[in-house]
């Protein structure tokens, strides 16, 4: 089209076929699934089934190969859904200026005003003249200065059919600017929607990419992502997502992944098709920044992109991804929709998007994964960083992990974010359990304590515990016996002092030496069972499940601080007891724990 206002007629506005962008979209719409359709083949089907049968160099070159191939067409996806959605942003916007042009012409022809080619406006002659009382001249009303003023003067006309020609000269004049602007911004993006030349999608295309897919979001707020309902609930959310068409959910997962993946209430399935393909753009878009930070944050997201695409068992499904903070990402082995047993993993201090949480937080989900399926095959296991865990040291400017904020924040989170899992579960009352590992178990806590608990929710276990907020197991919201603590002998988190005892006992030593501060310690907590946030989840008043684990190594290791102890939980290789214990409780079977007496 690519018009200017100076070239636009209303005439050419009024016989814009809209009709016809929004078949040009349908076009690219039905490339974009087609291409999805082979990627989701490849990864689903091709890629497992060739892994399953085929061994050797042969077979690891055709994975590559078919790898590849996928993440081509999803490109291919991308932006012809990106296409897709700028047509039909493009007729939506087109069509609005067409309503405020028609409203403006149908005025005129009752008033019988006439309309002309450059859009001023006729009018006949009205009212009453101050001396002679005849009726006031007709004219021609222009818009070339501010709208309702005659250009020459600056005064409201005395005929009253001049000040509605005016207006409606006005509103014609001001929908064609519009369309003529609509038209140069969308005329900018679509032209630059286009990929290399070549069977090969480099790096540099997909920071292209990115790059386009922004564009087109603004381009669509007002048509798609106002309208995304945020603050409704996650079985709200979940009705207005079965609530559209079939084109609108492929419009909002080509345009908006990173809202509709990262939604709680959407389908597992859907987040994961609308997570992969922003991951891909959040890989495109840091690779075109050069910084600490971006270098970092890629090696997690290329290491959670390779275990996603590797078609391995459990399979994984990324449930979220994102960039905000230092990052978010939820994983899951297996289909937590589909699962009857679902558990879901937070882990604590130091955890961010980097290599280190790609590598080892996500593999004690799926060892969890891979001992719930021995009990149970019907069970997903998830490790969910939705939140900004203490950094520690952070530049040593600040505390974070000394305080709880952090802790009731990502408590809102992970509260909403389960029960969005229990909206979308195919079983009316899936087992659920929530797993908290050291300053994650305060956040587990923070989650019981909002609303009316932790939705769905059945067991809760807490490792490596420095406390969770709360002295009872029974304030949790689950019940005592449905609360389970791992807690190794040698695990420094697990000893941690409680504040007051770590301010009196310092006193006392500064003042009346080791004794003095042994005695004064003693005295803030008189049984030893009061950790830094809140009653030992494994001591006897608190009133948990202890299951048995391993001691773990000894504190001090070459005289200095080891908390390797503190790592080993889901480990089965490194601590059987521990990482069986909580596969069994996952999988509903705690009536089988070894137990453990309170410390």
């Amino acid at each position: 089209m690519t018009l200017s206002s100076s070239t636009l007629t209303w005439a050419q506005l009024r016989d814009i076929a809209c009709a016809e962008l929004e078949g040009a979209a349908d076009g690219w719409g039905r490339a974009s699934n087609r291409a999805d359709a082979g990627r989701d083949r490849i990864e689903r089907q091709l890629m497992p089934g060739l892994r399953g049968t085929q061994r050797g160099a042969a077979a690891d070159a055709a994975v590559g190969r078919l790898r590849e191939l996928g993440r081509n067409l999803q490109y291919v996806y991308t932006e012809c859904g990106l296409i897709r959605t700028a047509l039909n942003s493009l007729a939506h916007e087109m069509r609005g200026q067409q309503q405020v042009l028609s409203r403006a012409l149908a005025e005129a022809e009752e008033l019988r005003f006439t309309v002309h080619a450059d859009g001023s406006v006729t009018y006949p002659p009205g009212g009453e003249g101050a001396v002679d009382g005849k009726p006031l001249p007709g004219g021609t009303a222009r818009v070339t200065g501010a709208p309702g003023l005659y250009p020459s003067s600056g005064l409201v006309a005395a005929n009253p059919n001049a000040v509605r020609a005016q207006d409606i000269a006005d509103r014609i004049t001001g929908a064609v600017r519009a369309a003529a602007e609509i038209d140069w911004r969308f005329t900018r993006v679509l032209r630059g929607l286009r990929a290399e030349q070549g069977l090969k999608v480099p790096d540099r295309t997909w920071t292209d990419a990115a790059g386009d897919a922004a564009a087109v979001r603004r381009m669509a707020d007002g048509y798609l992502k106002s309208l995304i309902p945020r603050a409704a609930s996650p079985e709200e959310l979940r009705e207005w997502w079965f609530g559209l068409t079939d084109e609108q959910r492929e419009e909002y997962l080509a345009v908006y992944p990173d809202q509709i993946g990262n939604l709680d209430g959407i389908p597992s399935l859907i987040r994961d098709v609308a997570n992969r393909d922003n991951l891909r753009l959040l890989i495109g878009e840091l690779e075109g920044r050069d910084d600490e930070v971006a270098r970092v944050r890629l090696e997690g997201l290329r290491e959670i992109d390779r275990q996603v695409n590797g078609g391995g068992r459990p399979p994984v499904y990324l449930l979220g991804i994102g960039d905000e903070g230092n990052g978010r990402a939820i994983v899951s082995f297996g289909n937590p929709d589909t699962a009857r047993n679902v558990a879901a993993y937070v882990p604590g201090l130091n955890t961010a998007l980097d290599g280190e949480f790609a590598r080892s937080d996500l593999k004690r989900a799926r060892d969890t994964a891979i001992g719930m399926h021995q009990h149970d095959p019907s069970s997903a296991a998830i490790v969910w960083l939705g939140y900004d865990a203490p950094q520690f040291p952070d530049g040593w400017d600040t505390l974070d992990v000394a305080g709880d904020e952090r802790a009731v924040r990502g408590g809102e989170s992970f509260n909403r974010f389960m029960g969005g899992l229990a909206a979308t579960s195919a079983y009316e009352n899936p087992h659920m359990t929530a797993i908290g590992h050291s300053y994650g178990s305060r956040t587990v806590g923070a989650a019981t304590q909002q609303g009316a608990g932790i939705p769905g929710v059945d067991d809760i276990v807490l490792v490596g515990s420095p406390g969770v907020g709360v002295d009872r197991a029974e304030d949790l919201g689950v019940g005592r016996d449905h609360v389970f603590v791992g807690a190794a002998r040698n695990d420094i988190v697990t000893g941690v002092p409680s504040p007051r005892e770590v301010v009196l006992g310092f006193a006392g030593l500064t003042n009346l030496g080791p004794a003095g501060g042994k005695l004064l310690g003693y005295a803030a907590d008189p049984g030893d069972d009061d950790l830094w946030f809140g009653r030992d989840p494994a001591g006897e008043e608190f009133g948990a499940r202890r299951f048995a684990v391993d001691d773990g190594p000894w504190m001090l290791s070459g005289g200095r601080p080891n908390a390797d102890a503190h790592a080993r939980y889901f480990d089965p290789s490194r601590d059987a007891l521990s990482a069986n214990s909580i596969a069994l409780i996952a999988a509903g079977r705690a009536s089988e724990l070894n137990a453990e007496e309170h410390r």
